[in-house]
């Protein structure tokens, strides 16, 4: 079973930027597609970006021309970097397979927006 662990969350003020970085505990990471999600509090979890094994990328049209996925599979490590944050945007944010079978859940990171 794979492991996931986010880390890169904090407190930034409307406008800024963070990176956020999902780190795996074994290597048949590289043959998934991943994403990132989040979940704001009293909302469901969801999909914010995706990438493929091949590095495809996709967005969800919030986050669209803000958000960047990327990943270093020699590092196990898929990243987010996350520019021009809005309020809506605060949540805590998970990484996990693109897909419809999913690994553990990790215990995210929190992303709070606010001045």
């Amino acid at each position: 079973q794979v492991q996931l662990v986010e880390s890169g969350g904090g407190l930034v003020q409307p406008g800024g930027s963070l990176r956020l970085s999902c780190s795996a505990s074994r290597s048949i990471f590289s043959i998934y597609d991943m994403g990132w999600y989040r979940q704001a509090p009293g909302k469901q979890r969801e999909l914010v970006a995706s990438i493929t094994s091949g590095s495809s990328t996709n967005y969800a049209d919030s986050v669209k021309g803000r958000f960047t996925i990327s990943r270093d599979n020699a590092k196990r490590t898929v990243y987010l970097q996350m520019n021009s944050l809005k309020p809506e945007d605060t949540a805590v944010y998970y990484c996990n397979r693109y897909s419809s079978t999913f690994v553990s859940w990790g215990q995210g990171t929190q992303v709070t927006v606010s001045s």
